[in-house]
């Protein structure tokens, strides 16, 4: 069985628990002093540390302007540092220049882009137009083409109404330029005709020019001497050719030309004379186009 305690006993053991619970707060309260003195000595010492480092610096930086004063402190450096310090920095002026020119990039945009939109509508109405033009053309090319087609066939109908001499005739005036080869008289013509004599044919292929014995021929056109011969009813003869049209001079006395020999017009090729069948001196002339005969005085005056 538990003892009873008496009053004494009692406030005597009270009394050892308050003193236990007392010296328990003490040594909390004396540890605590001492970790916040600790932090306070921490401190001390990293503004010790700091102020060390300023004034090393310091010290550093008087020694290196006291070297470098020469520079520092000289005319070049002090008015470059006046003109930074004058320098009046107009903010209000850079916004105003800076919205100027963003104002104007914009317009240009917008300028740069009216103009593609406008040469994209050009060149459709362009486009268009040309096509309207080539519309035009391609019509008045065929109408030019039909009255060219229509005036081809006139000239056919035309031609197809005019005999084979006259269409010799107009190709050799249209081809080629004579020049008379003498002067002299006539004294038979081309075409049919009542001769004298048994042996002069009664169909005249040519014209018969009179003139003395001698006399120099001249060539009516240029060309190239084709036949240069001393037989046969023409006698002395020769054959120049150009292109289609041939021309004949027949009877001479001399040939100044052979065959191969090309020609220039109005240069001398032959003597009038009476070789051959002929009844007297003279220059037969004639005229053929692929070797259908034409009248002479049809192509120049004789």
């Amino acid at each position: 069985m538990e003892r009873t305690m008496s009053v004494e006993e009692k406030i005597r053991r009270a009394e050892e628990i308050y003193a236990k619970r007392q010296e328990g707060t003490q040594r909390r309260t004396a540890t605590v002093t001492l970790n916040s003195s600790e932090e306070k000595k921490d401190i001390k010492l990293l503004k010790k540390m700091i102020i060390q480092i300023i004034l090393s610096l310091s010290i550093y930086l008087v020694v290196y302007i006291i070297q470098n004063n020469n520079y520092i402190f000289s005319e070049d450096f002090l008015k470059k540092a006046n003109e930074i310090l004058s320098y009046d920095m107009n903010f209000a002026q850079i916004y105003d220049d800076l919205k100027e020119k963003i104002e104007q990039n914009i317009n240009q945009i917008k300028k740069e882009k009216n103009n593609d939109e406008n040469n994209n509508e050009g060149a459709i109405g362009g486009a268009e137009q040309n096509t309207i033009e080539n519309e035009k053309l391609e019509e008045n090319q065929e109408q030019n083409n039909n009255e060219t087609q229509q005036q081809k066939v006139e000239e056919n109908a035309k031609t197809q109404e005019l005999t084979q001499e006259e269409q010799d005739i107009s190709n050799v005036k249209s081809t080629t330029t004579f020049i008379k080869p003498i002067q002299g008289t006539i004294t038979s013509r081309f075409g049919q005709r009542e001769p004298t004599t048994s042996t002069v044919p009664k169909n005249h292929t040519g014209i018969d020019i009179a003139a003395n014995t001698g006399t120099k021929i001249l060539s009516a056109t240029e060309g190239e001497v084709v036949l240069a011969s001393e037989e046969g009813d023409y006698g002395k003869h020769l054959k120049i050719q150009i292109g289609e049209v041939s021309i004949i001079y027949a009877h001479c006395n001399n040939l100044y030309v052979k065959q191969g020999d090309k020609i220039v017009q109005g240069q001398e090729i032959a003597e009038v004379g009476s070789t051959g069948n002929s009844t007297g001196p003279h220059l037969h002339f004639e005229v053929r186009i692929s070797e259908r005969i034409i009248d002479p005085e049809k192509i120049l005056e004789l």
